[in-house]
């Protein structure tokens, strides 16, 4: 959007945030002639310039927001533009429902087999009402939660949506959960689930949840696709396979994933989030099933996409010594 200003855009950040690549965009900068500034490859990051349409090659495993950050921008360019996918597409359910939502807000962009996305300039924003749907990557933690604690229902979610995270209702469900799919709610139970292997590629920011579940099923658990994990708030698949082994999980990294073999319970103590939203809130389920308390440092991180998680968990019966979770 900075790109089209024509003007000195300047953006900041903390935390891991400063660190996450950009190299994608910078790319397309110079081969617009954009200026830009950075530290070092760090932010801040300052623009200066003015996108042209054109033709805009995109690799298929890097972050999709980069690919549905121009989805956003290049329909207003005077001129039409296509994204051509340079290898194999993961994370197309984000792809979906980007375009789904931008339709609905009069901003038409034509998908070939997800190998090409083609989108007319000179398109306009048309004001339009939305109720932002229930959001299934929240909705995944409580969903293990039931499964190794006991009855949870979790209301207001589409069943139908087009979220990538929604896999989390087939990935359970493979694994052996009782669970129950209402248009309405999904509702599960306590239940032994089973090892099963999880291609990550289509929902990278489930997998903090899932390596939890995998650390508590029967059989071996395996984790495939998932190296984009590396460039995430952490090194997710470091940070989850250091943290819950911590609490006697039995979990090796792979390159592009972990292997885990389940244990029926785990023991208690001292992790850390890794600064991270999503290692805070699957080591807070982990704890359901772990023989001693368990003290999760730095866990005020959830304050990034979930500010009411401890008020929930405590309201759904977890214990929770407060004082060390920040204002």
């Amino acid at each position: 959007m900075a790109c089209l200003i024509g003007e000195n855009i300047t953006f900041t950040g903390k935390g891991k945030l400063v660190e996450r690549p950009l190299d994608t965009y910078y790319e397309i900068f110079k081969k617009q002639g954009i200026q830009y500034l950075n530290d070092n490859k760090k932010l801040p990051l300052t623009v200066n310039g003015i996108f042209k349409p054109g033709t805009f090659e995109m690799k298929g495993n890097i972050s999709s927001q980069f690919i549905t950050g121009l989805m956003f921008v290049l329909p207003m360019l005077n001129g039409d533009s296509k994204i051509v996918i340079t290898n194999p597409l993961e994370s197309k359910g984000y792809l979906d429902l980007t375009i789904d939502v931008l339709d609905k807000f009069s901003i038409k962009i034509e998908n070939n087999n997800y190998q090409e996305f083609y989108m007319k300039g000179n398109q306009k924003y048309e004001v339009n009402d939305y109720r932002v749907e229930g959001d299934f990557s929240q909705a995944a933690f409580w969903i293990v939660a039931g499964i190794l604690g006991d009855n949870i229902k979790c209301i207001d979610v589409n069943v139908n949506s087009l979220q990538g995270d929604k896999a989390i209702l087939d990935i359970v469900k493979n694994m052996r959960a009782d669970i129950t799919i209402d248009n309405e709610f999904v509702k599960v139970k306590r239940s032994r689930t089973e090892g099963i292997v999880i291609d990550a590629s289509q929902c990278p920011d489930l997998i903090p949840i899932l390596a939890t579940l995998g650390s508590l099923s029967t059989g071996t658990t395996k984790i495939i696709n998932a190296a984009r994990l590396r460039i995430k708030e952490s090194d997710r698949l470091k940070a989850i396979s250091t943290e819950l082994n911590k609490l006697g999980a039995d979990i090796k990294g792979l390159e592009d994933g972990l292997l885990i073999n389940g244990k029926e319970l785990l023991k208690g103590g001292t992790v850390d989030s890794w600064n991270d939203h999503r290692i805070a809130m699957a080591l807070a389920i982990a704890s359901i099933k772990c023989n001693d308390p368990v003290i999760i440092q730095n866990s005020d991180v959830v304050k990034k996409s979930y500010p009411t998680f401890w008020s929930d968990f405590k309201n759904l019966g977890g214990k929770i010594d407060e004082w060390n979770m920040g204002e």
